[in-house]
């Protein structure tokens, strides 16, 4: 099977999604509650179903990480409703607080329909496995994980990415099932600036 091809955004749509992102979590800072989004906010390929990650970093260190693996509503309510659950609702941090939206930086990926990789050894899932490109979701039984593309700049081998992927699922790095399921798929990802940035100029 081809492999799904990343979903192509304009600039203008990248930076349209990082302004709903950054503006659903100063919304969030004071309703308690992402943005609600209007039609107006959800024009072309902002209103078609896509699954989409938001990552929050400050100072390069992650702050939040918070998405969908399903296309289960418009692009814009996707990232809207990630950007506010990352900065206030990943249980690894506590909530953003509100000097800290002038300095993150948020990561927005959009994910590619996910593919099924038929693989009936772990020899022949990392020898399918495109480094630096592929993202992986994991499931088994109840255990579901998923890496994102951008983790193989920490794990670049492919056992090492399939291994780490294997513990945040729970499982053993070792471990091994011909009922393991694995789906890949691939990300359109953007960053914007933290708005210190330019005034430290």
């Amino acid at each position: 099977m081809a492999h799904s091809p990343s979903t192509e955004l304009s600039s203008a749509a990248r930076l349209r999604l990082l302004r709903i992102a950054r503006d659903s979590i100063a919304h969030g800072l004071i309703h308690q509650a992402p943005m609600t989004l209007t039609a107006d906010d959800r024009p072309g390929v902002l209103g078609a179903r896509l699954a989409s990650f938001v990552t929050l970093r400050q100072e390069e260190m992650l702050r939040g990480c918070v998405g969908s693996m399903e296309p289960v509503r418009p692009l814009a309510e996707s990232v809207a409703e990630a950007a506010f659950s990352a900065a206030f609702r990943d249980s690894r941090f506590p909530p953003l607080q509100e000097k800290e939206l002038r300095v993150i930086t948020i990561d927005i990926s959009v994910l590619s329909a996910l593919e099924p990789v038929t693989a009936p050894s772990e020899a022949a899932l990392l020898s399918q496995l495109e480094p630096g490109v592929d993202g992986l979701l994991l499931e088994e039984g109840w255990r579901r994980a998923t890496f994102l593309p951008k983790v193989w700049e920490q794990l670049s081998a492919p056992e090492d990415f399939l291994r780490a992927l294997k513990q945040k699922a729970g499982l053993p790095p070792n471990y091994w099932s011909e009922s393991m399921r694995f789906r890949r798929y691939r990300t359109t990802s953007f960053s914007d600036v933290p708005q210190l940035s330019s005034a430290s100029a």
